[in-house]
């Protein structure tokens, strides 16, 4: 039998209007969907002021060749965003130990953290390069989340 959650519990509606601050793009995990939702809206004050897309691997999803049949969806999907919430922000937030990546890119040692983080800032650069052709004026943000939520911000 499962419980149901009062409406104590539940967040508050939002309120917010058109236009938002941003489109975050982050992974399915369950391990980090809770501390992604933390990290925007409270840590970075976005709470009901962005759209989100979730596919596994974040941004490895949106650029890696192996999931090459993943990236027009994700694309066609800023587009809208752009045209019906009026974003002018992508938030991109990979993670450590996520298992997409280990698909994408089976030579990379990911218990090694450095390479870990080498390996997501190669993707975080093709994804910036990849938006900034597709929507020049979209400024991006990129980062890595632990799955304890601490975050760093990649090049």
């Amino acid at each position: 039998m499962s419980e149901r959650l009062s409406v104590q519990s539940r967040p508050p509606k939002c309120e917010t209007s058109k236009p938002f601050a941003a489109m975050v793009l982050s992974c399915i995990d369950p391990r980090i969907i809770d501390q992604v939702h933390y990290y925007i809206d409270v840590e970075s004050k976005l709470r009901c002021n962005y759209s989100q897309f979730v596919i596994a691997g974040a941004a490895v999803g949106v650029v890696a060749p192996k999931f090459r049949n993943w990236h027009e969806t994700f694309w066609e999907n800023l587009s809208e965003s752009i045209k019906l919430h009026g974003i002018e922000k992508v938030i991109a937030i990979d993670h450590r130990d996520c298992s997409a990546a280990k698909i994408a890119y089976p030579d990379v040692d990911f218990r090694n953290p450095a390479k870990e983080k080498e390996a997501h800032e190669k993707v975080m650069t093709a994804f910036r390069e990849e938006v900034k052709k597709r929507h020049r004026g979209l400024t991006v943000v990129t980062l890595l989340m632990d799955l304890n939520g601490d975050v760093e911000t990649l090049k």
